[in-house]
């Protein structure tokens, strides 16, 4: 199976979380009108009644280039998980709708370099996927002991090409 990559746009994101991004006027003004605030941009939800809470952490990974071959998928029921970048480089974001627990058809997009992701509880998604060094990122999930991850390994690997 093959699939080509879209830009990264928040109504193509819709289905499957937020792009953070600083897009269009701030919300506010703030520090004495030396900062725009993009207020609120992403919705956080951590299942807390298990004994987990929101952390942050940070992720440094190999850094991919397209064509790329993946067959496997990852969601976390327990909380949404955030993607920020550390650097202005773009990266490869796939999701996958949800069909009866299994993910469905896949989607790739690349960022921007100025976009950040974040995605909605029980989202089907890649593994970070960065196109560049040093692949470094700032992840906002939940932390806690319960399991918070489902993968499965794709029936036919797919292939991620540049349109």
């Amino acid at each position: 199976m093959q699939i080509m990559t879209e830009p990264l746009t928040a109504e193509a994101f819709a289905p499957f979380g937020e792009v953070l991004e600083a897009e269009g006027a701030p919300d506010r003004i703030i520090n004495a009108g030396m900062c725009g605030r993009f207020h609120d941009r992403a919705t956080l939800d951590f299942d807390t009644e298990t004994g987990g809470r929101p952390g942050i952490s940070i992720f440094k990974a190999i850094p991919r280039a397209l064509p790329y071959t993946f067959d496997l998928l990852e969601r976390h029921p327990e909380g949404s998980q955030a993607f920020v970048p550390m650097t202005a480089d773009p990266f490869l974001v796939i999701v996958a709708p949800d069909v009866g627990g299994r993910p469905g058809q896949p989607r790739a997009f690349v960022t921007s370099g100025a976009q950040a992701i974040n995605f909605r509880r029980g989202t089907w998604h890649g593994v970070l996927t960065p196109l560049a060094e040093p692949g470094l990122f700032a992840v906002i999930d939940r932390i806690g002991t319960t399991a918070n991850l489902e993968e499965v390994i794709l029936d036919t690997p797919v292939t991620v090409t540049a349109p």
